[in-house]
């Protein structure tokens, strides 16, 4: 009786093969090419670096960017619009700040909810597998990939807003909304402290992403179920009856970074949302990886 190799983990898992090497199957260099070449890839990298030059040209038109005169008579928001013209920096920090509540999720959601589910709509998911690529391996490449192209996302807006506001407003110190302000050289390094933790606080939704990926056959369904859980998750952040229960959502953390842009750096809000972020995206993390092993490829 002969044995089958035609199923993929019967192929991984043959040690005979000549040549075979399960840790050189599907190397990282293929899947980023195989990823940038795709439209949505390009479509998102276009927006993020087009978002800080529409508010330049927003803020030209309305005058004033804080609009304080109609304000709700403080708060973050107003502040840090108040300051957006202020210099590069400034400029850099309030892109970021219009932005992390939203429009950052949606490529981390793309990029780790479509990587997966797109390969099983295009029915192409079992062809990599037969390959043979093992399961845990084809999982890593993409999930590392993922993860990689929606770090750079978050660089690209406020790189692109810095040196666009730099352009449009000049080279100066970060003005502190509520008083004081930060040297340029070491606003720059406080920036990149922020978008290191806009990131870490972005694990849970791409964790939400990459396992619905896992379990479903329609990217569009990952990615919005893993967008409406993150929108869901700050609208309970909102019901401020909660109490201390909102300390162990996601979302009551996701605007910490702002310690960083403060006169005195303050990290406890930072470490306190970084350690719910990454305990989530690993437990979500696991998840998939655990559910996929066990899963019936028929796409």
């Amino acid at each position: 009786m002969s044995t089958d190799l035609t199923t993929p983990d019967a192929q991984a898992a043959d040690p005979t093969a000549h040549g075979y090497r399960p840790g050189r199957t599907l190397p990282l260099r293929v899947e980023v090419v195989r990823q940038l070449r795709r439209r949505r890839t390009m479509v998102m990298g276009g927006i993020l670096a087009a978002l800080p030059f529409v508010l330049i040209v927003a803020f030209a038109i309305g005058g004033n960017p804080g609009g304080g005169e109609d304000g709700d008579g403080g708060g973050s928001r107003i502040n840090l619009m108040d300051t957006a013209t202020a210099s590069g920096a400034n400029f850099a920090a309030t892109s970021l700040f219009v932005s992390a509540g939203f429009l950052l999720v949606v490529p981390v959601a793309l990029f780790c909810g479509d990587t997966v589910a797109s390969e099983a709509s295009w029915s192409s998911l079992r062809y990599l597998l037969a390959a043979p690529v093992p399961r845990a391996r084809l999982l890593w490449s993409k999930l590392a990939v993922a993860l990689g192209f929606s770090a750079a996302a978050m660089v690209l807006l406020p790189v692109v807003a810095l040196a666009a506001g730099t352009v449009a407003y000049g080279w100066g110190p970060l003005q502190i909304p509520t008083g004081g302000s930060v040297p340029a050289g070491e606003a720059v390094g406080r920036l990149a402290i922020a978008v290191a933790f806009v990131f870490v606080s972005q694990l849970v939704t791409a964790g939400l992403a990459f396992w619905l990926s896992t379990r479903t056959d329609a990217p569009l369904g990952a990615v919005g179920g893993a967008v409406g859980l993150t929108i869901v998750g700050n609208v309970l952040d909102a019901v401020t009856a909660l109490g201390d229960w909102r300390d162990f959502l996601p979302a009551h953390w996701q605007f910490a970074w702002v310690d960083a842009i403060q006169p005195k750096l303050e990290w406890s809000g930072m470490i306190q949302g970084s350690a719910v972020s990454v305990t989530y995206a690993l437990v979500l993390f696991a998840l998939a990886f655990r559910g996929f092993a066990r899963k019936d490829i028929v796409s």
